[in-house]
Protein backbone atom coordinates (compact mmCIF):
# COMPACT_ATOMS: atom_id res chain seq x y z
CA UNK A 1 0.00 0.00 0.00
CA UNK A 2 1.78 3.51 -1.10
CA UNK A 3 1.36 5.81 1.56
CA UNK A 4 1.38 9.96 1.14
CA UNK A 5 1.05 12.36 3.74
CA UNK A 6 -1.10 15.61 4.08
CA UNK A 7 -0.97 18.29 6.79
CA UNK A 8 -3.72 20.12 8.06
CA UNK A 9 -5.60 21.29 11.02
CA UNK A 10 -7.86 19.49 12.94
CA UNK A 11 -10.33 21.57 12.94
CA UNK A 12 -10.30 20.99 8.86
CA UNK A 13 -10.43 17.42 9.84
CA UNK A 14 -13.34 17.79 11.41
CA UNK A 15 -15.53 19.56 8.49
CA UNK A 16 -14.36 16.83 6.40
CA UNK A 17 -15.57 14.06 8.06
CA UNK A 18 -18.84 16.36 8.23
CA UNK A 19 -18.60 16.75 5.05
CA UNK A 20 -17.84 13.04 3.91
CA UNK A 21 -14.44 14.40 2.21
CA UNK A 22 -11.28 16.52 2.63
CA UNK A 23 -10.53 19.68 0.53
CA UNK A 24 -8.12 22.11 1.08
CA UNK A 25 -7.79 25.77 0.43
CA UNK A 26 -5.30 25.00 -2.31
CA UNK A 27 -7.67 22.21 -4.40
CA UNK A 28 -9.88 25.37 -5.45
CA UNK A 29 -6.43 28.08 -5.54
CA UNK A 30 -4.75 25.82 -7.28
CA UNK A 31 -6.56 23.12 -8.43
CA UNK A 32 -4.54 20.41 -6.62
CA UNK A 33 -4.09 19.19 -2.72
CA UNK A 34 -0.75 19.50 -1.69
CA UNK A 35 0.53 16.41 -0.31
CA UNK A 36 4.54 14.68 0.68
CA UNK A 37 6.03 11.56 1.03
CA UNK A 38 7.45 10.10 4.19
CA UNK A 39 10.71 11.61 3.58
CA UNK A 40 9.34 15.02 2.41
CA UNK A 41 7.01 15.47 5.58
CA UNK A 42 9.77 17.19 8.40
CA UNK A 43 10.86 20.03 5.59
CA UNK A 44 7.15 21.04 4.70
CA UNK A 45 6.45 21.31 8.99
CA UNK A 46 9.26 23.77 8.91
CA UNK A 47 8.44 25.55 5.85
CA UNK A 48 4.56 25.52 5.72
CA UNK A 49 3.81 25.26 9.61
CA UNK A 50 6.25 26.49 11.24
CA UNK A 51 4.55 27.92 15.02
CA UNK A 52 1.08 26.70 14.27
CA UNK A 53 -0.47 24.19 16.38
CA UNK A 54 -3.63 21.87 16.41
CA UNK A 55 -2.04 20.06 13.70
CA UNK A 56 -2.71 16.56 12.08
CA UNK A 57 -1.08 14.48 9.75
CA UNK A 58 -3.16 12.02 7.18
CA UNK A 59 -2.03 9.22 6.14
CA UNK A 60 -3.29 8.37 2.48
CA UNK A 61 -3.64 4.94 1.18
CA UNK A 62 -3.06 5.91 -3.09
CA UNK A 63 -4.74 2.56 -3.81
CA UNK A 64 -7.75 4.01 -2.20
CA UNK A 65 -8.00 7.52 -3.75
CA UNK A 66 -10.97 8.48 -6.05
CA UNK A 67 -9.07 11.42 -7.20
CA UNK A 68 -6.42 11.34 -9.71
CA UNK A 69 -2.56 11.32 -8.14
CA UNK A 70 -0.04 12.90 -10.13
CA UNK A 71 3.61 13.45 -8.72
CA UNK A 72 4.92 17.43 -10.18
CA UNK A 73 7.81 18.55 -10.65
CA UNK A 74 9.04 21.60 -7.75
CA UNK A 75 11.15 24.14 -9.05
CA UNK A 76 11.12 25.61 -6.08
CA UNK A 77 12.23 22.84 -3.92
CA UNK A 78 13.69 20.86 -7.09
CA UNK A 79 11.84 17.20 -6.02
CA UNK A 80 8.46 15.93 -7.21
CA UNK A 81 5.64 16.04 -4.97
CA UNK A 82 2.42 13.77 -4.68
CA UNK A 83 -0.73 16.64 -5.74
CA UNK A 84 -4.32 15.27 -5.51
CA UNK A 85 -6.31 16.48 -8.25
CA UNK A 86 -9.84 16.71 -6.26
CA UNK A 87 -11.20 15.60 -2.68
CA UNK A 88 -9.89 13.17 -0.93
CA UNK A 89 -12.09 10.76 -0.01
CA UNK A 90 -12.00 9.25 3.24
CA UNK A 91 -12.11 5.84 2.77
CA UNK A 92 -8.07 6.98 1.54
CA UNK A 93 -7.41 8.34 4.87
CA UNK A 94 -5.78 4.99 7.08
CA UNK A 95 -4.71 7.47 9.58
CA UNK A 96 -4.57 10.15 11.34
CA UNK A 97 -1.89 11.77 13.81
CA UNK A 98 -1.31 14.95 15.74
CA UNK A 99 1.45 16.86 14.86
CA UNK A 100 4.16 18.19 17.78
CA UNK A 101 5.28 20.84 15.84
Amino acid sequence: MPLIYHITTNEEWKSAQEAGQYESSSLKEEGFIHCSEDRQVADVLKRYFSGKSDLVKLTIDTEKLTSQLIYDWSNAIEDTFPHIYGPINLAAVVAVDPVHN
